[in-house]
């Protein structure tokens, strides 16, 4: 069968040299560029001379060509992979401490979730006068998050940067993200203009942390087969020190590119379910609304909702199971700041079938008038009961 990609991520790349102009239009090399801003200079100052005797002690060539930056959010690390030559494999240089976390295990979907981002990025900023000493842009969102996220705001501005505090970033200090900017700094100005940053939930070699991943993915089945995907990836570097070829196909789902990964252990992450659940957007608590001036509306109003309570009852009445007439079903689901329905959840009441059909039922409303507080839209999580209840002569989904 045929898939069709929508994007191909090639993280390597021919040398080409990297230029920028001054406004007195002279020609600098990015390296040079990077020091005519003063905390670029200083850090050079400091740390270039340390950072070669570092590679020198590990016998790697100064400066390195290519650069691969991975992350692992439970475990607070950051490594720096590196090389000279683009067909050999990649040696670690260094791992440094991750020193704020914000959110929790998962991708981020939203604007205001505090989510580090979960998946294959590049470097696409460099700023020398970030508000955190220094900052490495991440291209978030990438295509799989524009597929998977939420259309109107996904949110965005995630930095690698210096100080110790973060809402969604990766922040490992102002002495260590010197020395990371100026690494960076140099294998741009030696032709990479993508250096990848893979950012993962855990180690997957860790067993502390995988137990940690798979009680979390026992409340959060539909996060299986997104963790797995990235597993894959993982795999393939540990075995190989290579980096694959990733795509994006019109699902949002990664995909490596033909390669497959060398026999060894079993894995230790939880199979995803036969039948993969749906993707859902985490909508974290503290972004929804509690007190409100006006609650959310149907487009219909009480009637054309109630409406919708009893279409939806009617549709989904064959999934019951067999010898079960009725159910008195409980479902959540929030009306974001834009009037869009999302993160429907069953509480109580049905079978998993059943269950993600009323779900789905729930997100495909149309919009909604949000909430209002202190006259600005805002979201709020909503919970309704459903009776659900086979009429005389329906057959059953199951």
């Amino acid at each position: 069968m045929r898939l069709t990609y929508l994007c191909i991520y090639i993280f390597l790349i021919a040398a080409v040299p990297v230029y920028s102009q001054s406004a007195a239009g002279a020609t600098y090399s990015f390296l040079e560029f990077q020091k005519t801003f003063p905390r670029p200079k200083e850090a050079l100052k400091k740390k270039e001379d340390l950072l070669k005797q570092e590679f020198a002690e590990k016998n790697l060539p100064w400066p390195a060509k290519y650069i691969y930056f991975r992350s692992f959010k439970y475990d607070s690390e950051f490594e720096v992979w590196v090389k000279y030559d683009r067909n050999e494999p990649y040696r670690l240089f260094k791992t440094y401490k991750v020193c704020a976390l914000a959110g929790s295990l998962g991708p981020k979907r939203i604007q205001g979730d505090y989510q580090v981002p979960e998946g294959f990025y590049y470097i696409n900023e460099f700023n020398p006068r970030s508000m955190y000493h220094l900052s490495l842009g991440l291209n978030y969102p990438n295509l799989s998050d524009k597929i998977l996220s939420d259309s109107l705001t996904p949110g965005g501005d995630i930095f690698i940067h210096g100080s110790c505090v973060t809402t969604g970033c990766i922040p490992i200090t102002d002495q260590k993200i010197e020395e990371v900017y100026i690494l960076a700094a140099h294998a741009k100005n030696e032709g990479q203009d993508f250096i990848p940053v893979h950012i993962y939930p855990i180690r997957f070699n860790n067993p502390k942390s995988v137990e940690y991943l798979n009680r979390f993915l026992k409340t959060y089945q539909e996060y299986s087969p997104f963790v797995n995907e990235l597993k894959e990836v993982y795999d393939y570097f540990e075995a190989t020190r290579e980096l694959p070829v990733i795509l994006v196909n019109n699902r949002g789902n990664y995909l490596m590119d033909g390669k497959d990964i060398p026999k060894k252990q079993e894995p230790v992450v939880q199979e995803a379910p036969k039948k993969a659940p749906r993707q859902r957007i985490m909508v974290p608590e503290e972004t929804l609304a509690k007190v409100v001036d006006k609650l959310p509306e149907h487009p219909g109003g009480k009637e054309g909702f109630q409406q919708f309570l009893d279409e939806v009852s009617r549709e989904v009445a064959p999934y019951l199971d067999k010898g079960r007439d009725k159910a008195y079903m409980m479902i959540e689901f929030v009306i974001d700041s834009t009037g869009k329905p999302i993160y429907a959840k069953v509480l109580s009441g049905g079978n998993e079938e059943l269950n993600e059909k009323l779900e789905l039922l729930f997100e495909s409303m149309p919009r909604w008038t949000p909430a209002i507080y202190r006259e600005n839209y805002v979201s709020m999580k909503l919970k309704q009961g459903i009776l659900v209840e086979r009429k005389e002569g329906e057959g059953t989904g199951n």
